[in-house]
C-alpha cells in the first residue's frame, strides 16, 4: 500500500511584502527556487519537507502541504481548485541569516503570496472530526530523551516517529483520515513513537485495497493505546481565492 500522505471573515490579499506603519515587513527568504518534482517520496502523501537554521527543503510537495507546513492547519482545513494538489514541486529556499522553523513558516507564507499568486479567506465549518484520547500506557509511546528535531517517516508498513507532539501526530493522521483531528490526551511535551499496521489488516484484505480507516483507528489503539473517536468540530477553513503557476525563478 502507498501513502502519498503524501472571528470573522477575514480576506487576506498576500501580494507581496506589505509594510504597515509601525509594523515589520513580512519576512521573505533571499532566494527560492521552485521546479516540477523530480522524483516521488516513498509512501509519503505530503512529500518531504527538511529545515535547518536558515534553510528550507521541500520534496514532492503540493500547494497545500506547502499552506499546511506555513499556516498550521490540516489536510480538510485547506480548501480550493484542482491544482492545490494535483501538482507536485520541489523547493528549496534560503534566508539571508539563521532563523527557527518559526520564521521559516512566515517567510513560506510570503512565498506562497509572491510566486504563486495565492489569495484567500478563512472561514468557520463544522466538519465531522475525531478527537484522539489515551485509553492506556504504551510501550510504543513513550517521552524523548533529549532534545532533538522532530523527524518522522512512512514505511510501506506504517510510521515511525521521534520528537513529535500529540498535537503534531494528529495533524499527521488527519491526512490519511481525510478529516480533522484533535489532541484530546492532556500529554504534553514530545514522543517518540511507532505504529506498525501488519497486524491489523485481515488476511483475506491483504491481496486488495484494505478498509484503511478501520486499520488505522485499530492500529492506533492497539499499538498506541490511543483512541480515535468521532465528534463535530469547528475549525478555521481557508478558502482559496486565486492560484496561479509559480513564476519564473
Amino acid at each position: 500500500m502507498t501513502w502519498r500522505f503524501g472571528a470573522s471573515l477575514i480576506l487576506l490579499t498576500l501580494a507581496g511584502t506589505l509594510m504597515v506603519p509601525g509594523m515589520l515587513a513580512q519576512p521573505s527568504f533571499a532566494v527560492a527556487v521552485i521546479r516540477p518534482s523530480g522524483q516521488d517520496v516513498k509512501f509519503e502523501r505530503d512529500g518531504k519537507t527538511e529545515t535547518q537554521p536558515g534553510h528550507l527543503l521541500m520534496k514532492d510537495v503540493t500547494v497545500q502541504t506547502c499552506i499546511k507546513w506555513a499556516y498550521g492547519v490540516q489536510r480538510a482545513q485547506v480548501v480550493g481548485p484542482d491544482d492545490l494538489e494535483q501538482i507536485h514541486y520541489d523547493i528549496e529556499a534560503k534566508a539571508d541569516e539563521p532563523v527557527r522553523d518559526a520564521q521559516l513558516k512566515m517567510m513560506v507564507q510570503t512565498l506562497l503570496a509572491e510566486r504563486f499568486g495565492l489569495k484567500f479567506h478563512r472561514e468557520q465549518k463544522e466538519l465531522k472530526g475525531y478527537a484522539m484520547t489515551l485509553i492506556k500506557p504504551s510501550a510504543k509511546l513513550h517521552p524523548s530523551v533529549g532534545d532533538g528535531t522532530m523527524y518522522r517517516e512512512n514505511s510501506a508498513v506504517g510510521t515511525v516517529a521521534k520528537f513529535i507532539t500529540l498535537q503534531e501526530f494528529a495533524d499527521f493522521m488527519a491526512g490519511p483520515l481525510e478529516t480533522p483531528v484533535q489532541d484530546q490526551t492532556g500529554l504534553k511535551g514530545k514522543y517518540d513513537l511507532a505504529l506498525d499496521f501488519t497486524n491489523y489488516i485481515p488476511m483475506e484484505e491483504r491481496t486488495m485495497r484494505p478498509d484503511m480507516q478501520g486499520v488505522i483507528f485499530a492500529a492506533m489503539q492497539g499499538e498506541l493505546g490511543l483512541k480515535l473517536q468521532s465528534e463535530k468540530v469547528t475549525v478555521d477553513v481557508i478558502v482559496v481565492d486565486h492560484l496561479q503557476r509559480p513564476s519564473e525563478n
